[in-house]
């Protein structure tokens, strides 16, 4: 069988093209599965993998706790608030720990860029990154390009607007990575203040014209502002954001195109996508949720079967 090449998903920087489409072709078989009245195969039976969360969580937490149930993992969640890790332990000293425990794979969200490939080289277990600082969350990424081959057939020539939080912004990150690789185009939309200067070096365009770019584009990625990760301000005001770049249903159905509109959650509703827009038919955001649990299926067997017994 075809595995993936390399033995831990520490970012979509580091993985290649086929072994996005090996995800895929797996996650297929899983949504099968999802969709079944017995939702659960005996895949990951003898395999223990801890959920180590430093930043708080909902939706990409109990995604993976329920993809690693259906697998039939066994599963250690752990939470930093509550751990070792305030009283000063390190974070190679906490996982250890964990591991002792007979734990062969780690789930791990951290507000430092960099720590899960920082554990990789330190720890002896599968690693799987769940976001690190404003770095990378590559199975976003996965869930996000599944969805848009879900929904339109191929990501290959297909072109995506990202609007928002680029600056602070992990899903944008993996996103781009994830997109180009699959042979999709990227522009980017949003205040001049919440755009990396380095930006551009990627590859990608930014159209600061929100209406321009989205007759541009068949899909939209819309991410929230992260007000939790800004230490100034960026812009004068939400509202005054909100007219420049939020999506209402009004814009939306005064374009002469069908577009798809996506957004990672959890969604500010009224600040950068209305209600009405969010429930419409255009929004494949629920869509998102179902595929991010068959994803994350997909990356946890692929990396399971790397495990040396």
């Amino acid at each position: 069988m075809a595995e993936l090449s390399t033995d831990h998903l520490l970012g979509i920087k580091y993985i290649t093209p086929k072994d996005i489409e090996l995800i895929f072709s797996i996650a297929d078989n899983f949504k099968e599965v999802i969709n079944r009245p017995i939702k659960k195969v005996p895949t990951l039976r003898d395999v223990t993998i801890a959920n180590i969360f430093f930043e708080n969580s909902t939706r990409t937490k109990l995604s993976f706790e329920l993809a690693e149930k259906r697998l039939s993992a066994d599963v250690i969640n752990f939470s930093a608030g509550a751990s070792s890790v305030t009283k000063g332990e390190t974070l190679v000293d906490t996982v250890n720990n964990i591991l002792a425990m007979k734990t062969d794979m780690v789930v791990m969200r951290h507000p430092n860029a960099g720590a899960a490939a920082f554990l990789s080289k330190h720890v002896d277990a599968k690693i799987v990154n769940a976001g690190d600082g404003a770095h990378e969350h590559p199975t976003q990424a996965l869930l996000d390009a599944f969805s848009i081959r879900e929904k339109l057939g191929d990501v290959k020539g297909k072109k995506v607007l990202i609007v928002g939080d680029i600056l602070h912004s992990r899903v944008a990150l993996s996103n781009i990575f994830c997109l180009q690789k699959l042979g999709a185009e990227v522009r980017l939309c949003g205040p001049a203040t919440l755009m990396p200067k380095y930006i551009e070096s990627l590859g990608v365009k930014i159209e600061p014209d929100f209406r321009k770019a989205l007759e541009w584009c068949d899909v939209t990625n819309m991410l929230r502002i992260q007000m939790e990760r800004q230490e100034t301000k960026y812009f004068p005001s939400l509202r005054e954001y909100t007219m420049q770049y939020g999506l209402t249903k009004k814009i939306l159905d005064s374009l002469d195109k069908e577009i798809v509109v996506m957004h990672p959650g959890p969604i500010n509703r009224g600040v950068e996508i209305t209600s009405d827009v969010a429930d419409s038919e255009h929004s494949i955001i629920l869509n998102q949720v179902e595929n991010g649990v068959a994803i994350r299926m997909a990356v946890l067997y692929l990396l399971a079967e790397k495990i040396k017994r």
